[in-house]
């Protein structure tokens, strides 16, 4: 009983299995059912809605057309230079190389290749859609014709369904014969038959080589960058690619291949190249982007209205500048010299101009874009140096580099300055704005060559060689770069450290009205810290430094000049509106440059003639940098004192919350000399000088005098404490001065006085004679003399009856003559004991003098001696009991000191 029940369970368990498979089976049937009924609903909507097939549009391809930043049309690409080839005129080897090249299978699909797309969707898979198409000739045909090129299951539904019917109406041959007369070849060619004439000079297409046919059948992929004019190196590689699908699909043996391969590039071209349209070399540019950003829309023959970034006034100005029109104001030393420019705005990347070469009646070589560029010399400084230390290390523009000796490492040839001169430490501002090698070298080197990479690849500049060392960092290593590059780097300098990859293509238009936008995205390649201390410091490269020939006083303008072996010279300049980029050089880099001041007066003569009558605002400093007096010379670097002189402070940027917080002690303020004291003796007819000052300090002293009201001699400069004045005139009053001088910088202390009287004692040897003179004149009486210490000063009064006089004021040797009774000494130092002498003076009467002495208290000793109120009234007191016992007898000077002494105490 009990196996029968375990029989039961196991039965019953796989009618549930099988129950459980059958249900996914049939959920699964239903879900690809519905999914194909849906996916055949959406194939059969885009079949219906794909556009007609009008052969109209297959006869003759729509022109490009080109618009300037106004919306004004400039160019039509495709509108002339087309020769229409039938395909019995085509050579076999030259559809062999375009079979082989574009769809192998060519004459045996019915306008798909199913075997392709099989491949193209195992790519798809792997690297995304997109990555890799399957299109035949019929489909490339029908796309450029009547598709838009966006990569959507739905356009690619529509080619092939376009490619079906066009298999249909008309035979391979035609559809052949559509596919070579439509392509635009490079060199303002269109149809491979104006191709063969434009390149070679053949009519007869009959005529031409296996090279000659493996060119044209290579150039419609990317006809400009293939344009072997102006890139013959990458027109070989793109034969060698052709040749050897010839060979793998049986066309042509591996030997005829290699006998190809061995001819010259240059070799089959003609002489006659063709001429350019207007604004050829921004056009270049145009055409490249097109290029690279629709790559499946042939750009010569789908209809676009290109709207491009291009200032006509702009262009027109660079082309006459590169001209050798009778009005260019620019002199070129000779006919061989080249040039390229990029102008840029500023703000948006967007390119106003491009200058391709001079006397581009031809078009060539793109000099402002080509993919070789040149070696950048010092314009590379801010960007492979001083920038990336600012931005990783937060520099200050006054950080210090010894600039001792030439710079080496690693074995490899020194690096030396321009000038063959070292000039000790000095600050990065100076070492930028001079463009001395050896401080750059430094700066990389304390930087270190991984942040230099990713700071300049972030302004687009990628380099050469995947290790950097520190001629990299002067522009002198295997990196080369083109104008445009630089324009681009330098522009984000000038724009708050934010980058936008330069271009010339906003918006392209389709036939259909649809529209791409082609605005590239910015994005932050610095801190605004650093792009404005970079920018800083570049101002003073044209004001004072090396590119002062570049320098537009009405203009708030930075720039950097760069030089490479003598064979190329450049300029990369800004304001807040332009940018604009320049080399000069020649082909042959072993010609010594006769003149490398051009790329200045092409910049200079740019600039004005852009910026005129425009408003240009100044580059504005962000909140992240602050502006601080530094003591020159100090490392680290010091605040500036108040006593500094101004040709001793340097006003540099420092990144917030770097800047120094210490004072320079180097023109810290010095204590004048104390206790000055002056005394004549007679025997020896001279006057002894001394004072007092502190033993440690490393001052020198300075001593001058006055002989009654003329000029204040110089005696002379000890760092003795005493002196004499000798062959002194009696009758005479010296006035004797003492400034204490630091030895280590130019400080000065303030000046202590005193006096010598020797016409008063002249007098005085007199006075038994005169004394009937004497009794007529009026008496002088000055009494209750006060000294009072109050808040760190010392309050100084008296008492005088008789005729108008001044009084001379002496406080420890400094005598000062004042006109009141009273007197506020500042400056009175803890402990010190200060003697005070008053004397009235009226004329050349001298009343008799008062004298008193006060002590300073100690802080510790007494915290605030005038702030007890019953000290005050103590005070008071005794004032009244001082005036009182005056009045009482004014004459008494002994009971006067005993007054002044009570009420000090």
């Amino acid at each position: 009983m009990a196996t029968n029940s375990r029989t039961s369970r196991r039965s019953k368990q796989k009618k549930q299995k099988k129950s459980i498979w059958k249900r996914l089976l049939k959920y699964t049937s239903l879900f690809i059912l519905l999914a194909c009924i849906i996916g055949g609903g959406f194939f059969i909507y885009f079949i219906v809605t794909a556009p007609d097939l009008d052969p109209d549009k297959l006869d003759v391809p729509y022109a490009a057309q080109l618009y300037d930043q106004d919306g004004n049309q400039f160019a039509d690409m495709g509108e002339e230079n087309r020769v229409k080839v039938n395909y019995d005129d085509l050579p076999e080897e030259l559809i062999d190389a375009v079979v082989a090249t574009e769809d192998s299978r060519f004459y045996k699909h019915k306008g798909i290749d199913l075997r392709r797309i099989g491949g193209a969707i195992k790519a798809n898979i792997q690297r995304g859609f997109g990555a890799e198409g399957a299109s035949t000739i019929t489909q490339q045909v029908v796309e450029q014709m009547f598709l838009t090129p966006d990569k959507s299951i739905k356009r690619k539904v529509q080619e092939q369904w376009l490619a079906l019917k066009l298999e249909r109406q008309y035979s391979k041959e035609e559809i052949m014969e559509m596919y070579l007369n439509k392509n635009f070849y490079g060199g303002n060619a269109y149809g491979v038959g104006k191709a063969a004439e434009v390149y070679f000079d053949k009519e007869d297409l009959s005529e031409l080589t296996l090279l000659e046919n493996a060119i044209l059948a290579g150039l419609p992929q990317r006809p400009t960058a293939y344009n072997p004019f102006k890139n013959p190196d990458l027109t070989a590689e793109r034969v060698d690619t052709v040749l050897t699908l010839m060979v793998r699909h049986g066309y042509i043996s591996e030997e005829e291949a290699g006998e190809a391969r061995q001819s010259e590039i240059e070799s089959v071209l003609t002489d006659k190249e063709p001429s350019g349209n207007k604004y050829d070399a921004f056009v270049d540019k145009v055409l490249d982007e097109l290029d690279e950003k629709l790559t499946d829309v042939d750009v010569y023959s789908a209809g676009l209205k290109v709207h491009t970034t291009l200032d006509t006034k702009a262009q027109d100005r660079v082309e006459l500048l590169l001209s050798d029109a009778e009005d260019n104001p620019i002199a070129y030393p000779d006919d061989d010299l080249k040039a390229g420019m990029a102008v840029l705005d500023t703000q948006s990347g967007a390119i106003q101009a491009i200058g391709g070469g001079r006397n581009r009646e031809n078009k060539g070589y793109n000099y402002a874009y080509n993919d070789k560029g040149r070696q950048p010399g010092s314009v590379f400084k801010p960007i492979a140096a001083y920038g990336p230390a600012i931005e990783n290390e937060e520099w200050s523009t006054y950080h210090q580099i010894n600039d001792d000796k030439p710079y080496e490492k690693g074995g490899s040839n020194p690096i030396r300055n321009w000038d063959r001169q070292y000039h000790g430490w000095l600050s990065i501002r100076q070492a930028l704005a001079q463009s001395y090698n050896v401080p750059a070298a430094k700066t990389f080197e304390e930087t270190g060559s991984d942040n230099v990479k990713e700071f300049a690849n972030g302004l687009g500049i990628e380099f050469a060689d995947e290790t950097l060392d520190a001629r990299d960092a002067i522009g002198g290593s295997s990196t080369n770069t083109t104008p445009l590059e630089l324009a681009g780097a330098y522009a984000a300098f000038g724009n708050e450290g934010i980058y936008t990859e330069p271009y010339a293509v906003t918006e392209v238009e389709f036939s259909d009205g649809s529209t791409v936008d082609l605005t590239p995205e910015s994005e932050a390649a610095m801190s605004d810290y650093t792009a404005y201390m970079i920018t800083d410091i570049l101002k003073d490269v044209v004001k004072s430094g090396t590119g002062t020939n570049a320098n537009i006083p009405s203009l708030d303008m930075a720039g950097k000049t760069g030089t490479t072996n003598l064979a190329d010279s450049w300029f990369s300049g800004y304001t807040t509106d332009y940018t604009i980029s320049i080399w000069t050089g020649y082909d042959d880099q072993d010609t010594v440059m006769p003149d490398d001041q051009v790329p200045h007066r092409l910049f200079t003569n740019t600039m004005e003639y852009l910026s005129e009558d425009t408003d240009t605002e100044d580059f504005t400093k962000p909140d992240s940098v602050v502006e601080v007096d530094v003591q020159k010379g100090s490392n680290p670097p010091s605040l500036a004192s108040e006593n500094a002189p101004s040709d001793s402070i340097v006003t540099e940027l420092f990144v917030k919350g770097t800047e120094p917080d210490k004072v320079s002690e180097e023109y810290e303020e010095l204590d004048a000399v104390s206790d000055l004291k002056a005394e004549y003796k007679e025997d020896d007819n001279e006057i002894d000088i001394s004072w007092d000052y502190d033993d440690d300090a490393d001052v020198s002293f300075e001593v001058s005098y006055q002989t009654d009201d003329g000029d204040m001699k110089e005696l002379t400069t000890t760092e003795d404490k005493d002196t004499s004045l000798s062959s002194v005139e009696e009758g005479k009053k010296y006035t004797i001065q003492v400034i204490a001088v630091s030895n280590e910088s130019d400080t000065k202390s303030d000046a202590a006085t005193t006096t010598v009287d020797l016409s008063a004692e002249e007098d005085d040897d007199n006075n038994d004679d005169n004394n009937d003179n004497n009794n007529d004149d009026e008496d002088m009486d000055l009494g209750n003399l006060q000294a009072q210490y109050n808040n760190g000063g010392i309050d100084i009064s008296w008492d005088y009856s008789g005729p108008d006089a001044s009084f001379e004021l002496d406080i420890n040797g400094q005598t000062q003559s004042v006109d009141s009774t009273s007197e506020h000494f500042d400056g009175a130092e803890p402990g010190e004991t200060y003697n005070i002498t008053v004397t009235p003076v009226a004329g050349d009467q001298r009343g008799d003098s008062e004298e008193t002495s006060i002590t300073i208290p100690n802080d510790e000793d007494n915290n605030n001696d005038n702030s007890s109120e019953e000290d005050q009234n103590e005070n008071e007191n005794n004032n009244e009991e001082n005036e009182n016992e005056e009045d009482n007898n004014s004459e008494n000077n002994v009971a006067a000191k005993i007054i002044n002494f009570i009420n000090f105490f």
